[in-house]
């Protein structure tokens, strides 16, 4: 069956995640808060929130159009190593893992939104890259890939530090890690997800400081409804 939640690209999109119940997978101990999902139940085009639990696991499996994880709390496993919270992953078309988790994780999983045979298989542990400073703002680079138009980073902006107005040409995806920001249509709280529109410009401030992952240019590569 084909469904579709947040599939209008056309708007702005806020998802209060910690309000979202959590919803069963075929395995019976990993559960999920979907934010956005274009196509059938399990295998359509999806970003979630993915929680397993303590001794979780899933049977080996391929990830057509790509998979993007990161680790938010907990310690994930696949056959490639162990990641724990920090870590920032991108499986390509092509890449195939039994997943797990001895103590249970929280993970941000993008599912079928990386198409391209020559995308790199990435692990990054984010924790001790240094934070680089631009415009007000500071910065660690994730993923970006000659040919592709999307860029993938975390941004953390410091407590009552003016910054700058923020235009997405292309559209963005922004997933509030920690603290919380405001901006001239509200204030988004810890685990807050928003997917703001091609064009849309907006007048970012936190009084608390606030860390997040920011998604740009990957409206290309998404499903519209």
């Amino acid at each position: 069956m084909s469904e579709t939640l947040n599939g209008n690209l056309d708007v702005r999109v806020v998802v209060d995640t910690e309000a979202l119940p959590w919803s069963g997978s075929p395995s019976r101990t990993v559960w999920r808060r979907r934010l956005h999902r274009v196509g059938p139940a399990e295998a359509g085009q999806v970003t979630s929130l993915v929680r397993y639990e303590p001794g979780s696991s899933f049977p080996r499996h391929d990830h057509p159009e790509g998979e993007e994880i990161l680790v938010l709390d907990g310690v994930f496993c696949d056959e490639q190593g162990d990641w724990p919270a920090g870590n920032y992953l991108l499986n390509p078309e092509g890449f195939r893992h039994a997943p797990s988790s001895r103590e249970g994780c929280l993970l941000f999983v993008k599912l079928r939104q990386f198409p391209g045979l020559d995308r790199r298989h990435l692990a990054l542990d984010t924790r001790p890259i240094p934070w680089a400073t631009d415009e007000g703002r500071e910065l660690k680079r994730l993923y970006s890939q000659e040919g592709y138009s999307d860029r993938t980073s975390l941004e953390r902006w410091r407590e009552d530090t003016p910054l700058p107005q923020r235009s997405y040409p292309l559209g963005a995806e922004l997933l509030v890690l920690r603290g919380s920001f405001d901006d001239e249509h509200g204030r988004y709280g810890a685990l807050t997800w928003l997917r703001l529109p091609r064009g849309f410009r907006h007048a970012p401030r936190t009084a608390t400081g606030c860390e997040l992952y920011i998604k740009e240019g990957g409206f290309p590569y998404l499903r519209t409804a």
